[in-house]
Parts: C-alpha cells; structure tokens; sequence
C-alpha cells in the first residue's frame, strides 16, 4: 500500500511510542517523515532506520519559537507539508486533592500548549495550498473517567478535544480542503505510564493494552479518510456514547 506517496508528514513526540510507530507506518506507504522531539539521539536513530529522506529535527514542543522554526524548516526542506501529527504530550501519577499549581501547568503546557503551537505554525500554510491535516492525538481519558490519578492529563487532553473542535468549525468554510483529526487512543504499549510524573504503572503490562503497532495503523488510514474523531478501536465510541447517556439520566 502506498497511499501516503509523495505525503510529507511531521509528526512530534517521534522519537518513541506511538509517534516512532507511526512515522514508519506511515513511512512504509510512501511518506516522507519529518520528526520532532527533544531526545536528538533516538530521533536520529530512527531516521536512520526509517531511511528514504527520513528528517529528523530536534524540537521542545513547550517552545513556541521551536515549533516555529520545525515547521519553517520542514516546509523549506521538503517543499511544503501535507500533514502535521500533533502527538507530543506527557502524563501525571496525581490523585485531584494532591495537584499541584505546578502539576496542572506542566500538564496544559506539555498537552495542551504544544498542540496550540503546532496548529499556529502550520495551520496557515495548509490553508494557503487548500489541502492537508492537522492531527491532534488526545486520549480516552479525555472522554471517560477510567484514572482519577491522571485526572490533570485528562483535563488537559479535554482541553485539546475542544481545540480541536473549534479548529474544525474555524476552517470549515475558509479552507474545507484541510482536515482536523482527534486522535483518541486508549491504553497503548508504550513506556508513556512510567515516564509520566510521579511515575506510573508500566502501560504494557496493563490489562487491554492495544499494540502499539496497530494504533499507528490506525492512525493512518483515519488521517487520509475524514475530518473528525478517529477511535483507535471501535469500542471506544460505544463506550463514550455510552458513558454520556449516564450523565444525561
């Protein structure tokens, strides 16, 4: 399958997990991947690995000037860009009673900001061609109270899904040829628990973790499909469906 031929795609928070997987999903039908995170030296490893002009450009989503200058530079480099993969976050091991001011700001700043930063910096030149996307990769938590201890994560990630609703409103009429994509995994098999501050139980060994192999696939049939809400698995609608009934009762 190669219908990401002649596609460039940025994707941040590349360097592990579901951004690796992705970009050498994505890759692997054609892409030419530009990615983005801060750990230059396993970014770098997996462009290698990637290979047919794989970039990679080392980049702290949490400074606008940095997300500026990706983007600037992918597009100077590569001609333009078609797609642009908002996928960094972090979470937080935090019952509510014990957050923080400084917890919850790390939290909008490193989930929430970051997907701003990146809607500034490419949104405009996606309108000046008609066509693209713009994916912001959120979580199920944002949609159903599954983990009061990332209740701050959560929060944030609600706070990327109105985002992104408003983004898809925003530019329904001005460029209709650019998609807005939500992302909205569940528990994936990636070290994103023990990385999260405070620490955290290990995603893989959870009950239910989805491959995370098969969320990059996912992703990528969903990105060049439609505008809107893509369910890494289609339980996860069911159950958000769900979950709001209760709450109307």
């Amino acid at each position: 399958m190669r219908d990401y031929e002649g596609k460039v795609v940025v994707i941040t928070g590349a360097s592990a997990g579901i951004g690796a997987a992705t970009a050498k999903e994505m890759a692997g039908r054609g892409a030419r991947v530009v990615l983005a995170a801060r750990r230059e030296e396993e970014l770098r490893a997996l462009a290698t690995t990637i290979g047919a002009g794989a970039l990679a450009i080392v980049t702290d989503v949490t400074r606008r000037d940095e997300v500026q200058r990706l983007a600037e530079q992918a597009i100077a480099t590569c001609g333009h860009v078609d797609i642009w993969i908002n996928n960094a976050g972090r979470g937080i091991t935090r019952s509510i009673l014990e957050l923080s001011d400084e917890d919850v700001d790390a939290m909008m700043r490193d989930n929430l900001k970051s997907v701003l930063y990146g809607i500034q910096a490419i949104v405009p030149h996606l309108v000046a061609r008609g066509d693209g996307a713009v994916v912001n990769v959120s979580s199920m938590l944002s949609r159903l109270p599954l983990a009061p201890f990332r209740s701050a994560y959560a929060a944030a990630k609600a706070a990327v899904n109105s985002l992104t609703d408003m983004l898809r409103v925003e530019l329904r009429d001005k460029a209709p040829g650019v998609r807005v994509v939500c992302v909205l995994p569940g528990v994936v098999k990636t070290d994103f628990g023990e990385k999260a501050i405070g620490g955290g139980p290990n995603s893989r060994t959870l009950p239910g973790a989805q491959e995370v192999d098969e969320v990059a696939r996912v992703i990528a049939d969903g990105v060049l499909a439609k505008s809107g809400d893509v369910y890494t698995r289609p339980e996860f609608f069911d159950r958000s469906v769900a979950h709001l009934g209760e709450l109307a009762r």
